[in-house]
């Protein structure tokens, strides 16, 4: 009778798990291997300032979570200690708070994820957590319009300063 209620604890904790993949913009599946307790406690503290959850889960749950979100191409990430990163507003900024980690403690290391129902390779993953911000790129953006904005209104003067000058 008790395998019976842990069959239905485990079926549970998938359900749950598939509906939070789900619903979540980003997935990332990351091998915490090696790391400390410390260095992991302040992870999920720079993680919960951006509104996401950071969960050790067993692989074969996390695997038919997958399979019930209907969800592809991470089996080969589900080897060794997986830790499932979920965030569910925003996928940049969880990306690049991992990535930072990641980059400073060399035994961690991003598997796989998803990203708005996409399955993307580690390096598409890192080379997402590498661009810009948003911001930095509006912030570029604006200046980039302003220098031509510029640049048209000293055009402009010269050709009213040439027409003053000819009459």
């Amino acid at each position: 009778m008790a395998n019976q209620k842990v069959i239905e604890r485990k079926k549970s904790e998938v359900s749950e798990l598939s509906e939070k993949i789900k619903a979540a913009k980003l997935v990332l599946l990351t091998d915490y291997r090696g790391i400390s307790v410390e260095d992991v406690t302040k992870l999920r503290a720079d993680l919960r300032k951006v509104n996401v959850d950071y969960k050790v889960i067993k692989n074969n749950i996390t695997r038919r979570a997958l399979d019930e979100a209907k969800i592809e191409g991470l089996e080969d990430s589900l080897v060794g200690p997986t830790a499932v990163i979920l965030a569910d507003e925003d996928y940049l900024e969880p990306l690049k708070t991992v990535y930072a980690y990641a980059k400073d403690n060399e035994t961690y290391k991003i598997k796989g994820g998803v990203i708005d129902g996409k399955v993307m390779t580690t390096e598409e993953l890192i080379t997402l957590a590498k661009l810009p911000s948003r911001e930095t790129l509006i912030s570029m953006l604006a200046g980039a319009l302003l220098g031509n904005i510029s640049k048209l209104a000293v055009a402009l003067d010269q050709v009213r300063v040439q027409k003053e000058s000819n009459e």
